[in-house]
């Protein structure tokens, strides 16, 4: 969609005309082509990137998003330090697994969506209005899903009425089901999760917290050749970010680094992880 009409430095009447808080709502009336559901895909099977894998885990005071840095395509690593994780807003974050390129796309839209919001209604929307409003995204690509280009993310954010981390997980139809204490997605997942049930517990540290999903992410690169574990050589570390009530943060990848070899070091030491010696 143009900006300017014809040269005159005046915005088209679209622009101008009060209507939906939704900027979706509002593309999906003035340029519907430009919504990544309705673009038309060729004949036959679509190869693309894929990225894998995403887990999330509350603590009291907040929750942890991370997600690991490996894109793949059939049997090939397609990329080695993809990032799948992003901020949605100042106090939540998506992390994308399914077709890559479509993935990111959505992500984009997801954060224009949230401050086109803000800016028409002049405040945000609840943490539950923010998964909806993903939900709804979601369910617009499931044309593209069918003909396996599905996106399946995780959101998290840090409630501010309830004063809580919360995690929502989705299905390729944009059902929407909120998860308790963790939550995994992508290939690696049923890996990362079988980890995180053994580690788990409500009272974690913000420190313990961002240990437990770097050591699920490991376990789960252990078991899964789509998932990529911490590359100490290349120094390609699991992407982790932290939501409390003071906002998003990302890890500095010198955090991140000292993250994952805290946990290599401790499952070279004892290759069973018990509890006691991870938390």
């Amino acid at each position: 969609m143009e900006a300017n009409n014809r040269g005159t430095g005046r915005l088209p009447a679209a622009f101008l005309t009060p209507g939906s808080s939704s900027f979706m709502d509002f593309l999906g009336a003035h340029s519907p082509e430009m919504l990544p559901g309705n673009r038309k895909l060729p004949e036959g099977v679509v190869e693309a990137p894929h990225g894998t894998t995403i887990v999330a885990a509350t603590f009291p005071g907040g929750v942890v998003l991370a997600g690991d840095r490996r894109a793949t395509m059939g049997n090939m690593i397609a990329q080695r330090d993809i990032e799948k994780v992003f901020p949605a807003d100042e106090y939540s974050a998506v992390g994308i697994a399914g077709t890559a390129g479509l993935a990111v796309e959505m992500v984009k839209l997801f954060q224009l969506e949230l401050e086109h919001f803000e800016k028409v209604e002049g405040t945000t929307l609840s943490l539950e209005g923010k998964a909806n409003r993903l939900s709804t995204m979601i369910r617009s690509n499931l044309g593209m899903a069918m003909q396996g280009l599905a996106v399946v993310p995780l959101f998290a954010g840090y409630d501010e009425a309830k004063e809580k981390g919360r995690i929502f997980s989705y299905d390729v139809t944009g059902g929407r089901s909120e998860e308790h204490g963790y939550a995994a997605t992508g290939s690696g997942s049923i890996f990362a999760r079988g980890s995180m049930k053994k580690l788990f517990r409500p009272d974690l540290t913000e420190e313990q917290a961002t240990t437990l999903v770097v050591q699920a992410l490991y376990d789960a690169a252990d078991d899964d050749s789509a998932t990529g574990g911490p590359d100490l050589y290349r120094h390609i570390y699991p992407i982790v970010t932290v939501i409390t009530d003071e906002g998003f943060r990302r890890l500095t990848d010198e955090e991140s680094q000292e993250l994952a070899r805290t946990v290599t070091n401790r499952r070279l030491e004892q290759p069973d992880g018990p509890r006691a010696a991870l938390l």
